[in-house]
């Protein structure tokens, strides 16, 4: 049997997301590079659900502007209903990959109204976020990868292979853009893309891509189970703004370290590690009279820091000290 073609492989896989998680969507957005990948996505998407294209000019590279402007000729082209620029300030915090992350997501939020933003993660991005979160030591959310639907992101293509992405265009005669950012060594993704991916996949005998990425699927399904057990017994534990010690101690471990990350989360915590977290955790279950653990904010001019009074875990913050 011949097996479909690369357009043919995308639009199943495009499908086959729409009927497990956006049954009745009507419309959506599609979230476009001028890439490969995001340009096959496109393609794919068009042909099943009137499409938006959402366009990030960064604004990064010399040129920007007119990479945005032909990726907007090229999603009318395909057959959009829609096809956006947004041109956005990257700024500095977390370094540029993370900045301009955050501000892209945040173009997208403000521009898709009320319909879902498809994003064409592939497979590979899938692998390389893994490797990343093992490198950090980030626990298992981070190595659980990204969710195939994170609403309002949905991420179709997960289980595509970036080859086939390619071939694609190639199938449609379509000249992606190349992020020259994609070959710049200086970024640890780059790094992993053309390193050490394809040293695993030569010294393991291949397939390691796919591992990865099964590995981020197991992961993800306990993470999310833990998710809903950690949700009951924070509800359980909170008193106030706090958390009452006694009950987050006669919690399993990994549920009360979930517990307490979501905790910090909703108090303003941003950029968690998984060692803050146990740090934190000690403050439970070996208490001594310890001071708290700073952990980062997302409140300016001020730092928080997590501590035990009275048995309750506190959040309190304190301003930053500049010299």
């Amino acid at each position: 049997m011949d097996r479909p073609s690369p357009v043919a492989q995308l639009t199943a896989a495009v499908t086959a997301f729409t009927d497990t998680y956006l049954t009745g969507v009507e419309r959506w957005c599609v979230g476009l590079s001028g890439g490969p990948d995001s340009l096959a996505l496109t393609a794919a998407a068009a042909r099943l659900r009137p499409t938006t294209a959402l366009i990030v000019d960064h604004g990064l590279q010399a040129g920007s502007a007119q990479v945005a402007a032909t990726a907007q000729r090229q999603a009318t082209s395909l057959g959009c209903v829609d096809a956006q620029v947004l041109r956005v300030q990257v700024g500095a915090d977390g370094g540029l990959e993370a900045a301009a992350r955050t501000a892209r997501y945040e173009a997208l939020q403000a521009a898709r109204g009320d319909r879902p933003v498809l994003l064409a993660h592939t497979l590979d991005d899938q692998a390389e976020t893994v490797l990343l979160g093992l490198g950090r030591g980030s626990g298992a959310r981070s190595i659980a990868g990204m969710r195939p639907h994170d609403p309002p992101w949905c991420r179709p293509l997960l289980g595509v292979r970036r080859a086939v992405t390619h071939a694609a265009c190639d199938e449609l005669g379509l000249a992606a853009w190349h992020d020259p950012h994609n070959t710049d060594r200086r970024f640890t993704r780059t790094r992993l893309r053309q390193e050490v991916l394809p040293l695993l996949e030569e010294v393991l005998g291949g397939g390691v891509a796919e591992a990865l990425a099964r590995t981020a699927t197991a992961l993800r399904e306990d993470s999310e189970l833990i998710d809903t057990l950690a949700g009951q017994a924070l509800a359980a534990a909170a008193v106030g703004d706090g958390l009452d010690t006694a009950a987050l101690a006669s919690l399993p471990d990994p549920i009360r370290r979930r517990v307490i990350r979501r905790w910090l989360l909703a108090g303003g915590a941003i950029g968690l590690t998984d060692k803050q977290i146990r740090g934190i955790d000690t403050l439970v279950t070996a208490w001594r009279g310890q001071g708290g653990v700073a952990v980062g904010s997302a409140l300016r001019g001020q730092r928080l820091v997590a501590g035990r009074r009275n048995g309750m875990l506190i959040l309190r913050r304190e301003p930053v000290q500049r010299s």
